[in-house]
């Protein structure tokens, strides 16, 4: 299904459509959602939510910005309590803040969403540890994991990128982020957690699982935030893939929602826009520019994406593939009806 820009499982008249998430969990797997921005963000919101406006988190921003999706005026909710009513079994990222909000409307009117969470099963945990000691992931007690009051923070930082700056300014050399939150897990400890929770279900699995801020570093012109957060993906899907080699029934696809504004360019050219040079692994410089904005962000570009699988159905992403193809091929190599 094809939509507008910044609609979440409905089609361009406002219907519902089925996810990818439910329609798994509709036929008896167990589900996961995993992030390391906001849990209500564009990327896992769109598994779990049908609603207007993509920035609709909380019950206090839905009654403002898409007041027809609003509990109170019969719609099905702000993202974070449509989350609730998704009931993926194993839920992890940030977005905390929004679950302070109050419900205006249903059940739990005068609640906060946590306390919501709480009332309904959920075991909400906060930090890595409490993750770690988590035993088991389920529609009694599906978990809820809020590590962060908004995105999670990324893994490398450095300055921005400037105008000239792979001339003008000293090469840079990315270092771990001195705000990086020692309580809080890694996407890889996510992911590996995610698995374990998931793995011995009767009927088999759903996860998506995403590094969210390769697109907001991105967006920052901040190479090194951006790459770093492309590291910790890497390291993600080498979990995703010694489960899926090790067992031989998995399917592991690794995409983009979009391409973007970051190229690679020779360390030494006069570029447009901005730019930043690196040091990388092997001593070597690599100049990053981003040409396509001149405001404080950059934006998104119209490129094909890379398309990799593994697995059961990898075949079908061969060549060329449209974007929403790939909900066929995840629903085929499930069995899905």
């Amino acid at each position: 299904m094809k939509t507008y820009n910044g609609a979440l499982g409905i089609d361009v008249t406002g219907k519902p459509h089925t996810t990818i998430l439910e329609l798994a969990k509709k036929n008896g797997k167990a589900t996961g959602n995993v992030t390391t921005s906001e849990i209500q963000d564009a990327t896992p919101a769109a598994l779990i939510s049908h609603i207007s406006q993509r920035k609709c988190y909380g019950p206090e921003e839905t009654a403002e910005r898409c007041s027809a999706d609003a509990l109170e005026n019969g719609g099905p909710g702000s993202i974070s309590e449509q989350l609730l009513n998704a009931r993926a079994d194993v839920t992890l990222g940030g977005g905390a803040k929004s679950f302070r909000q109050t419900a205006k409307a249903g059940d739990y009117a005068g609640k906060t969403l946590e306390e919501q969470a709480a009332a309904r099963g959920y075991l909400v945990v906060k930090d890595a540890k409490s993750l770690a000691d988590v035993k088991a992931a389920n529609q009694d007690k599906p978990v809820l994991g809020l590590f962060s009051d908004g995105n999670m923070e990324v893994a490398w930082e450095g300055p921005k990128a400037s105008y000239r700056g792979n001339l003008d300014k000293p090469v840079v050399e990315c270092k771990p982020s001195s705000k990086l939150d020692p309580n809080a897990p890694t996407l890889a400890q996510m992911t590996e957690k995610a698995i374990d929770l998931l793995k011995d279900h009767e009927n088999g699995f759903f996860l998506q699982v995403e590094s969210a801020s390769i697109d907001k570093q991105d967006h920052a012109a901040n190479a090194c935030g951006q790459i770093g957060e492309t590291v910790a993906l890497d390291e993600a899907v080498q979990i995703g893939m010694e489960y899926a080699k090790t067992h031989g029934d998995t399917l592991v696809i690794v995409t983009a929602d979009h391409a973007h504004s970051s190229q690679i360019i020779e360390a030494d050219v006069v570029s447009p826009g901005l730019t930043q040079a690196l040091l990388t692994k092997d001593g070597s410089v690599m100049a990053v520019n981003y040409g396509n904005s001149e405001s404080d962000s950059q934006e998104h570009t119209g490129a094909q994406l890379r398309v990799a699988a593994y697995g059961p159905g990898a075949a079908n992403v061969v060549g060329l593939t449209d974007q929403t193809d790939l909900f066929f091929t995840m629903r085929d190599a499930m069995e899905l009806k």
